[in-house]
């Protein structure tokens, strides 16, 4: 039970810093650091989707679809159709336990032919925990739980790009909405968060056919702490720029291929480490600016604080790849490759997919295969159903119109 509290409040809050130690060739230890970002909600970074996770985590500018409110809100607005639904769903960590899981629902509306509204919501269950103070404690149940219920509006601003903002609701309850005087159970936390995307797009003319170019941003999670009671409880939650680029190529009138990639940085500074030598009062006030940081400066810092200087910077930007093969828009094949450096986490795996989309409705499913040693991420799944609501339309008017002949 201890074990999967750990993991618990590893997925959720993250671990601090820690340092690792390399020999070298004449017997001594050179130290490397060990430093991934820190966040709380983690699981605002988990692809929810089959068809991004089936790309290597790749969506910033891929061809919009009913899950673009996770990677880019903003590409909703040159969707075809007037609307459509998906739900997805993910075992989590399925190597170490088997109740972690993920649940998302997300739908879009075409209000006019430039501007969009969407919805979406994500459901973390952190499986059942057994919570208790000492050996002695019998302890109870618990169900810990993350969620996160946002709405986004796209407008389309000239012929070839468009802008969106969404807004965003947090929850995070870590012990089942149960807390004891004098304990040290977290309280729920909370948080708001906006997100700023833009999508360019651009048909590119082939003489056997018409290929497809575009580039697209998203700023994302950009809001207050998430806090589970005092102000050192508190974590920053993971806003992340997303730059992400797509190409498809056309064999003929039936036949294309995309390729796409993905960048992403977390602009979340880095938990302070203590230095050598630097004394244990110098580094709590240290620690204690941090705790005390406000998420716009958060996010400024971002961009400067590594402990490996600019090195260290950039092994924090992750990138994916992605190939799509499609038949007539109907049935598709996919591959991906996640990178992510080891100091920041060794997240390294290549992603497989496929789907087919009908009319009314398509299917998408996805899996993990990790090429880094103990990954928790191996053989994970996911599954996507999507509806298009013009598609039912059709198929109930045809419906009407059999019944009446």
């Amino acid at each position: 039970m201890k074990k999967k509290l750990s993991i618990l409040l590893a997925i959720s809050l993250c671990m601090p810093l820690t340092m690792f130690a390399q020999s070298t060739g004449d017997g001594e230890e050179s130290y490397q650091t060990f430093s991934p970002i820190t966040t709380g909600v983690s699981f605002l970074t988990v692809a929810p989707d089959a068809r991004g996770g089936g790309l290597g985590d790749v969506g910033g500018a891929t061809t919009p679809d009913g899950d673009s409110q996770y990677w880019n809100p903003s590409k909703y607005a040159f969707i075809d159709g007037v609307g459509g639904a998906n739900v997805s769903y993910v075992p989590w960590l399925r190597k170490i336990v088997s109740d972690i899981d993920l649940v998302s629902a997300s739908g879009y509306y075409k209000i006019k032919d430039v501007q969009t509204v969407a919805m979406s919501f994500r459901f973390f269950s952190l499986g059942q925990v057994l919570i208790r103070k000492n050996q002695e404690d019998p302890g109870y149940n618990v169900k810990p739980y993350d969620l996160a219920l946002d709405a986004s509006y796209s407008r389309i601003l000239a012929k070839n790009f468009s802008m969106g903002v969404a807004l965003r609701f947090i929850y995070s309850d870590l012990t089942g909405g149960q807390t004891t005087d004098g304990s040290d159970y977290l309280e729920p936390g909370w948080s708001i968060a906006a997100d700023v995307s833009g999508y360019y797009g651009q048909v590119v003319d082939f003489a056997w056919g018409k290929g497809f170019g575009a580039f697209g941003f998203n700023i994302s999670n950009i809001g207050k702490k998430v806090e589970y009671g005092d102000y050192k409880s508190a974590a920053f939650i993971p806003a992340n720029l997303r730059l992400g680029g797509s190409f498809t190529m056309p064999f003929d009138r039936y036949n294309h291929l995309s390729l796409n990639v993905d960048f992403n940085k977390l602009l979340v500074p880095s938990r302070p480490v203590q230095n050598t030598g630097e004394s244990n009062e110098d580094y709590n006030k240290r620690l204690d600016e941090y705790y005390k940081m406000d998420p716009i400066t958060g996010i400024f810092r971002s961009f400067g604080d590594s402990p490996d200087g600019f090195v260290g910077e950039l092994r924090e930007i992750n990138f994916s790849l992605g190939l799509e093969y499609d038949y007539n828009q109907q049935f598709f094949g996919r591959i991906g490759y996640y990178n992510e450096s080891q100091q920041s986490g060794n997240r390294k795996y290549v992603t497989f997919g496929a789907g087919f989309k009908l009319n009314v409705f398509s299917l998408d499913v996805a899996y993990v295969l990790s090429v880094a040693k103990n990954n928790p991420l191996d053989q994970t799944l996911r599954f996507t159903l999507g509806f298009n609501m013009g598609g039912l339309k059709e198929l109930a008017s045809n419906t009407r119109d059999d019944i009446n002949n």
